[in-house]
């Protein structure tokens, strides 16, 4: 997905790659092609989710905490800690003079003590940032930030829970200036976490002078009754005509256009059982309703939720059809985050990919996520990243990534908000 920068002494904390592990397949299930991706060979990405595995590496990092990882990544590819010692890192975003910014969101709880960042001093032989600047602080859970030149001017857009607001840009900024522009607000309340949570991020991206923002759910399940949740919403970059886009979408954290296509991760229910339903990678279309709460996929196949089908005749709650199948479905409970698309990258094994953060389930004992991995194809993925989880319980997690941004042609950065850590991948 997006990009990165330094600071900090210390001791290096790049390894060489070690002894060759074993390779990897770990693709899932096929099933009847649904969808096609702009710019993607879709036949070439059917047969990648069948071709041999990807012969693997381990490579040994060490973080300042004191916490020793075994990161699995391909052969000939190296990783690095760009920067550590922050909080709850999440979205990553260039700026239109190159810099690459963060949010962090402090911790997990609903909160006003989140920053966005600004990296600097890129070390090229270390492979990390030697500085960061505070941006913005005391912010309300801030999920992403973006750029977008209105009328003659750039801007910071920066989401929080409950508005939309940006700052006017200039190149080299190290700290915001000037008011801020509040364009657009939401609801900033939902259910306690033991109902089901609610869902506090709000995700941003532009296409064609238009700006979409993702809004959560109140719930896990429920009928909602302000029609702005579960939904993406499509105004002008000013805030004005706005509407919604699509709806049924429970939490698509990570959207984004790739083309003329939007594509976002979004993830399914709990409490359906451990296998049900998928999370979801989905070509958004307008007007379409995606299903949440009354229908949910699995195994390429559609399903009613009985009990909120129920629940909505009694309401007299106009039903919406059926959706249509994802492209791919995640394994339940491996709750996909921020993505990004490799347009160009150099080694083949990425170029023209989907490249996708699972944040894991809350559940550890159910081992799913807590990778980065590569969509093949429909309901296709393998491990670019992996190596995060070591066992079934919190403690035996060392990392939750988060998002991922495409830096050049050879490398990539991504983020694990659960060690406050950005990391670096390459290939020379």
């Amino acid at each position: 997905m997006l990009l990165a920068s330094c600071g900090g002494a210390g001791e290096k904390k790049f390894l060489k790659d070690t002894a060759v592990s074993s390779v990897v397949s770990d693709t899932v299930y096929t099933g009847k092609e649904t969808d096609t991706v702009a710019g993607i060979d879709t036949a070439a990405a059917m047969a990648m989710g069948k071709e041999a595995a990807v012969e693997r590496v381990t490579s040994p990092v060490h973080l300042q905490k004191g916490i020793d990882l075994q990161l699995s990544i391909p052969k000939g590819y190296h990783i690095a800690v760009a920067y550590e010692g922050l909080r709850r890192l999440r979205f990553l975003s260039k700026s239109p003079d190159g810099r690459l910014f963060a949010t962090d969101m402090f911790n997990t709880s609903d909160n006003r003590r989140g920053k966005v960042y600004v990296f600097d001093g890129w070390d090229s032989v270390e492979h990390r940032f030697r500085g960061i600047h505070p941006f913005l602080e005391r912010l309300h859970n801030p999920n992403q930030v973006a750029f977008y030149k209105d009328g003659g001017r750039d801007y910071i857009y920066v989401s929080e829970t409950e508005r939309l607001s940006r700052y006017v840009y200039h190149a080299g900024d190290t700290v915001a200036t000037g008011q801020p522009e509040q364009i657009a607000t939401w609801p900033d309340y939902g259910l306690d976490y033991k109902y089901g949570g609610w869902h506090l991020t709000r995700s941003v991206t532009f296409h064609k002078r238009k700006l979409y923002v993702s809004v959560g759910s109140s719930c896990n399940f429920c009928i909602e009754k302000e029609e702005v949740r579960a939904t993406i919403q499509e105004m002008n970059p000013d805030g004005s005509d706005r509407h919604a886009y699509a709806s049924g979408l429970r939490n698509s954290v990570g959207i984004k256009w790739v083309g003329d296509d939007l594509w976002v991760t979004s993830m399914g229910r709990d409490l359906l059982g451990p296998d049900k339903p998928e999370d979801l990678f989905i070509k958004v279309r307008p007007g379409v309703h995606y299903g949440w709460p009354y229908y949910f996929q699995f195994r390429d196949k559609i399903y009613e939720d009985t009990a909120m089908l129920r629940a909505a005749r009694e309401a007299k709650v106009a039903l919406p059809q059926k959706p249509p199948v994802a492209y791919c479905g995640f394994l339940a409970h491996s709750a996909p985050l921020g993505f990004d698309y490799f347009k160009g990258f150099k080694d083949s094994l990425l170029r023209d990919a989907f490249i996708v953060a699972l944040h894991g389930s809350t559940t550890v004992s159910r081992r799913r996520g807590n990778s980065i991995v590569k969509v093949t194809g429909h309901n296709r993925y393998i491990p670019i990243v992996d190596g995060f989880l070591t066992g079934r319980t919190e403690a035996e997690r060392h990392g939750r990534p988060c998002d991922v941004l495409m830096n050049d042609r050879q490398s990539f950065f991504f983020t694990d908000d659960k060690n406050g850590v950005l990391y670096y991948v390459w290939k020379e």
